[in-house]
């Protein structure tokens, strides 16, 4: 059942009113962008065909799409996500293709009501915004049956995704940091960077079977500098800092561009823009039953 707007959690509310219509403005590097990571990722998955999937914080779809080419025609996939405007765009692209085994539903993965039904529960990139991981990965296991696999995959440190932390430390020389009453989308993307941290958190949640497993690939970050520049001011780290520092952040963003456009200049790129470089940990483990 969707979340009402008396019942949802401020970060579902920023979603919604905040992060959805800038994360549709840049759709095409958030996807996009994201082709070689998931190439790298998606292959060594352990989805099999006529496995049920629940894709958790499934976004546009994409993951989704995949997924149910994974388990073919005799499996399911079904995407969850606490923003139904992105779904929109993943029920188009799932009927464009002429997918019968997927369908969308709008929840929050912390407190939808679960059946232990699904061999596979996966999520990419959406765990790190829990409010409460502990409470979202353990009710993220009472989605599977005896056995089945939990694998998400979420960014590793800063210094290890010069793709988030470059641009903020560019704006954070002009600008102040997000004070401690800054809206938020949640604890953030490095939130699950350490492996001793989620182990421990896998752990309470009931998980056995831990698993973690390094991937660097590239990322684009736009397929312009100015693409880039609009994309960091917009979401992300840098987004953050440039947002709540409101009319100052104005005042300044011609600065800002400048020094930004220097630094992604220096960037590689390939045929479909700027790349730089990401890192991530997949992290599996299993229900015990």
């Amino acid at each position: 059942m969707p979340e009402t707007a008396h019942n949802r959690s401020e970060f579902i509310d920023f979603w919604n009113e905040i992060l959805v219509p800038k994360f549709i403005n840049y759709k095409h590097i958030l996807v996009d962008g994201l082709t070689h990571h998931s190439a790298a990722i998606f292959p060594s998955l352990p989805v099999k065909t006529g496995d049920k999937v629940l894709d958790v914080g499934c976004g546009f779809g994409d993951t989704a799409m995949l997924l149910a080419h994974r388990v073919g025609p005799t499996g399911y996939v079904v995407g969850i996500d606490c923003c139904e405007a992105f779904m929109e765009y993943g029920r188009k692209d799932v009927a464009a293709a002429g997918l019968t085994n997927v369908s969308f539903i709008e929840g929050d993965a912390l407190t939808q009501r679960f059946e232990p039904e699904y061999d596979f529960v996966f999520s990419r990139f959406g765990t790190m915004f829990f409010e409460n991981p502990v409470a979202g990965l353990r009710n993220m296991r009472t989605a599977l049956k005896s056995g089945g696999t939990m694998t998400q995959i979420v960014w590793r440190t800063p210094a290890d995704n010069p793709w988030l932390s470059m641009a903020k430390e560019v704006v954070l020389g002009f600008l102040p940091p997000p004070g401690e009453d800054a809206r938020t989308c949640g604890p953030g993307p490095f939130s699950m960077a350490n492996q001793e941290s989620v182990t421990k958190m896998l752990e309470i949640s009931g998980y056995e079977n831990i698993r973690f497993k390094r991937v660097d690939a590239p990322v684009l970050v736009g397929n312009t500098v100015e693409d880039a520049i609009g994309f960091q001011l917009a979401l992300g780290p840098a987004g953050e800092v440039f947002r709540e520092a409101g009319e100052e952040a104005e005042s300044k963003r011609d600065d800002i561009e400048a020094a930004l456009a220097k630094a992604i200049d220096k960037q590689n790129s390939d045929a479909s823009g700027i790349v730089m470089d990401s890192s991530s940990w997949v992290i599996s483990a299993t229900n015990p039953g």
